[in-house]
Order: C-alpha cells, then sequence, then structure tokens
C-alpha cells in the first residue's frame, strides 16, 4: 500500500492553501476586493495593455543633443589641460564646431606639448567587443592649425547605450513615482525605448510624465545688460537670452555657465507658499549642493538667481540674503498639479538626453475587455475539456490528477499576483499551455 509521509501532506496542503489564497483576489471584482480586511491577501494580478487597455509609446533618444553636450563637456577639459600645463599654454577660440571641440594654440611653437596635454584627456571606451580598448576621442590638427578633438564611433556606441540604459531607469523611477507599477519598459534597438502603460487612456499625460528632460540648473542673471540690448539680440559672450515662465517678464538673460544643477537634489516635493497659498516645489540639496549653494547666495546677495528647466526660466528671485541650510523652494505659476509632476520629475532624476516620440498608440478599455473576455473563455472551455478527459480515461487517477491541475493552476497565478507580474493575452495562452503540459506529464505517470 502507498504510504505518504504526513509532512509531505501538510506541505502540499498549506502551499494549496496559500495558492487559493492569494489567487482568490484577482478573481473578484473590486468592490469585493476593498471589502476585504486589512489582513487578508487583496493584491490582484496586473494586466497587460492588450488585456486593460492603456497607452503605447516608441521613443528615440535624440543622440545630437547627447553628443553635443559630450563635446562641450570635452572642450571643457582641453582649456583646463592647457590651463594646467607647466608652463601654461595660451589658447583662444574654444568652441564646438559642427562634430568637433576646437581650441586653438596662441604660439604655434607650443603645438606639440598642447597636442600632448590634449591627449591625455582621451579615456578607453567602456565596452565590450571589438569597442573595448578603443579610445573614446580622435584628436587631429585642422587646416588653420586648430586642434579638433571628435568622438570615436566605439564613443557614439558607449554614449547611446548608455544612454538608452540611464533613461529606462529614469522612466521606471518616474513611473513607480507616479503609481503606475506595471509600466512595462523595453529597449527596441540601439537608441529606442518601448514604454506600455496598461490603464493609462491620455498618451499625452504619460509623455510629460515620462518624455520631459527635466534637467534643471542653477545660473546667475546678467544684470549687465539693458533690455532693449535684451530685446535686439545684443547678448554678450557667455551670457545667453532665455525664455521665461513669467509672461509678463518674456525672457531673461542668464549666464550661460551653471553654477548648480539639479544632480546635487537630495529631495524635491510639493508644497504651499505660507504667504500666498500658491502652490511651490521645496528641495533641499546634497552636502556638496548645500555647500556650493550657501556660497552663492553669501557671494552674489542682492542679484538675481535663476532656476532653469529645460531651457526656460521658472523663477528668477532676488537674493535677499545668504541661505545657508541647503533648502529652498521654487516659485513660479505652478497648479497643484504640475507642481506635484515637477517634484516627481526632481526626485526621479534628469534623463541624458531629450527623447523623441516615435510612434504612439491608444489601446482602448473595451478592446482589452475583449481580450479578457475571449481568453476567459477559452481558458474556461480548455480546462472543461481537458478534466473532463482526465476523469474519464484515468477514472480516480483522473480526478486526483485534475486536483493537481486546479492546485498548479491556483499557484502560478498567486505567484503572480505576489510578485506584481503583468498578465497578457500571450500569457493566457501559456497558461492554457501549462495545463495541457502538467496533463501529458500525468498522463505518463499513471
Amino acid at each position: 500500500m502507498l504510504k505518504i509521509a504526513r509532512w509531505r501532506i501538510i506541505a502540499v496542503v498549506i502551499a494549496a492553501l496559500w495558492g487559493f489564497a492569494y489567487s482568490a483576489p484577482s478573481l473578484l471584482p473590486e468592490s469585493i476586493r476593498s471589502a476585504l480586511p486589512a489582513w487578508a491577501p487583496s493584491k490582484a494580478i496586473n494586466l497587460g495593455l492588450d488585456l486593460r487597455g492603456g497607452s503605447h509609446l516608441l521613443l528615440e533618444v535624440d543622440t545630437k543633443g547627447l553628443f553635443k553636450d559630450k563635446l562641450e563637456n570635452t572642450v571643457d577639459e582641453m582649456a583646463r589641460a592647457l590651463g594646467d600645463a607647466k608652463p601654461r599654454i595660451g589658447y583662444t577660440g574654444r568652441a564646438v564646431v559642427g562634430d568637433a571641440a576646437r581650441i586653438k594654440v596662441i604660439d604655434p611653437a607650443e603645438q606639440q606639448r598642447a597636442l600632448a596635454e590634449i591627449r591625455k584627456i582621451a579615456q578607453p571606451v567602456n565596452a565590450t567587443g571589438m569597442s573595448a580598448g578603443k579610445l573614446d576621442l580622435d584628436i587631429t590638427e585642422a587646416a588653420d592649425g586648430a586642434i579638433e578633438v571628435r568622438l570615436t564611433p566605439a564613443a557614439r556606441e558607449a554614449l547611446t547605450r548608455d544612454a538608452v540604459t540611464r533613461s529606462i531607469e529614469v522612466i521606471r523611477r518616474r513611473g513607480d513615482a507616479s503609481g503606475t507599477a506595471e509600466i512595462s519598459i523595453t529597449r527596441q534597438g540601439d537608441d529606442r525605448i518601448i514604454v506600455q502603460a496598461p490603464g493609462e487612456q491620455d498618451p499625452e499625460s504619460l509623455k510629460r510624465r515620462i518624455g520631459q528632460t527635466a534637467k534643471m540648473t542653477f545660473h546667475m542673471a546678467d544684470a549687465s545688460v539693458a533690455p532693449a540690448d535684451a530685446a535686439a539680440g545684443r547678448i554678450p559672450p557667455g551670457s545667453e537670452l532665455m525664455p521665461s515662465d513669467d509672461p509678463g517678464e518674456g525672457a531673461v538673460v542668464v549666464r550661460s555657465r551653471a553654477v548648480l544643477t539639479g544632480d546635487n537634489l537630495a529631495e524635491a516635493h510639493a508644497g504651499f507658499d505660507q504667504q500666498t497659498q500658491a502652490p511651490i516645489v521645496n528641495f533641499k540639496f546634497d552636502a556638496t549642493g548645500g555647500r556650493i549653494f550657501c556660497q552663492i547666495t553669501t557671494r552674489y546677495t542682492g542679484q538675481r538667481f535663476a532656476t532653469v528647466l529645460d531651457g526656460k526660466v521658472i523663477t528668477a528671485p532676488s537674493i535677499n540674503t545668504p541661505i545657508c541650510g541647503g533648502q529652498g523652494y521654487i516659485e513660479g505659476n505652478f497648479t497643484t498639479e504640475s507642481a506635484n509632476e515637477l517634484a516627481v520629475l526632481l526626485r526621479a532624476g534628469a534623463l541624458p538626453a531629450p527623447l523623441n516620440v516615435i510612434e504612439q498608440r491608444t489601446v482602448g478599455a473595451e478592446l482589452g475587455q475583449d481580450a479578457v473576455n475571449a481568453g476567459l473563455a477559452a481558458g474556461i472551455v480548455a480546462a472543461i475539456m481537458i478534466l473532463g478527459f482526465m476523469c474519464l480515461a484515468y477514472g480516480l487517477f483522473g480526478v486526483i490528477a485534475c486536483v493537481a491541475l486546479v492546485v498548479n493552476l491556483g499557484m502560478i497565478l498567486a505567484a503572480m499576483a505576489v510578485f506584481g507580474a503583468t498578465l497578457t493575452l500571450h500569457g493566457i495562452a501559456g497558461l492554457i499551455l501549462t495545463i495541457a503540459i502538467a496533463d501529458d506529464d500525468n498522463e505518463l505517470i499513471y
């Protein structure tokens, strides 16, 4: 006679009860799930885009802006290398022209020494495969004697790959911070990202939330430029005219060089001004940012300090007193919703490069419900046919096998609910296939 250890029976019963308890909420309507006691499992399986409906976006990383930023950083490194040389090497005309960072040595006799110093800033590309070990910069001499530095193909490939990886992580943080935990983000090709948000019926809202670069920088305003000169476009070197979020001001002339960046932000959350009750965004810098912020507000007391988001001045108040606590707030033409949205973006971090929308689709809830109904009907029919065949063909052993199949299905659904997995139409087909394969196994066993 077949004897089964008691501990095995107990383990099977506990596993079966666990599976039924955590899979049951997925089969209950929302009204019943919300009424369950706090101790009872209530988490349902996330439905995918093809079942629930939602938004689909195909995004492409703007590599032109990415490469330009890298070249601008490179030209600064070139100038620093020549300035730190012993003795110092004089230079002029540093700029980014087309796909090259350029700088010109004043004394032609120093050309070779300047080339040697600039070659030191080239670094091996952090890559795998054939690109590994190659340098990121191609350094040449132009016909006019200027030193030109270009990104190598290996560097462009590595920058693009890194930008896509970082963008995926930023998008995921923004989605989670907004309560869209089931958002699906996948890489496509070298520079594209697919974002699917089940339940999100407004693709414009989704684009605003995940597609904004959210690159925040802090600049000193250039008070030396008269309003008439700014209106005529007479901007001195080292400054630039930026549009303002304040319709009464139009534009603000700020120093091109940022004195502080959003990379030093540690916290950001929406709030209200204690005097006007207008929505604001409170922020706090990390230790390094707080120290720099204190130095800036102490040195430039009485001058205007501009907060710039993606090339647009949000606010440019005057510094009345030094601020050394590492905390501040951003005020502007905010609504409660836009203040919350900006706080989410700042907490998630800035995208490494802008994202261009290549394709967007909206899947209606009606289509999703049709898919749910069709998949559910197919699953029920398949289950009845399989269970009926097992019972008729194998008798008591078939009944035992059917119970095992039901327990198996319940545990799969429970695991999907606990770990936050997303069920799609393809997943329903997979569940049906799983039952069929388990049926084959039972036939072989019995």
